[in-house]
């Protein structure tokens, strides 16, 4: 049992989908201007996010995010497993955006 079943009170999330995130996130991506080339979402020829896709059992999105905009960046790989996982991505590729439109 968990709290939901124990409490009728509480809100029951949606279930996460990682089909329905993978297009909500490639939409996303292109809305802040990144192209997606052989597997990457690029700005300008560097690289941001590489490898996105569902995992094989179906219960995760899994991918690689740069540490910062370059033409060889260094990945760190993320496992998204809830929406809430996705909106903290997005927020981080923005910030990580806006961080590089500043250095330039």
């Amino acid at each position: 049992m968990d709290d939901f079943d124990l409490n009728p009170d509480f809100f029951k999330p949606p279930a996460f989908r990682p089909d329905e995130a993978l297009q909500h996130l490639r939409r996303e991506l292109r809305a802040l201007g990144l192209n997606e080339r052989e597997g990457r979402f690029e700005r300008q020829g560097q690289a941001l996010l590489k490898d996105v896709a569902v995992s094989p059992d179906g219960v995760a999105l899994n991918l690689a995010l740069a540490r910062r905009l370059a033409r060889t960046p260094e990945w760190q790989p993320r496992s998204l497993r809830d929406s809430a996982q996705l909106r903290d991505l997005l927020a981080e590729v923005k910030k990580r955006l806006s961080a590089a439109a500043d250095e330039e």
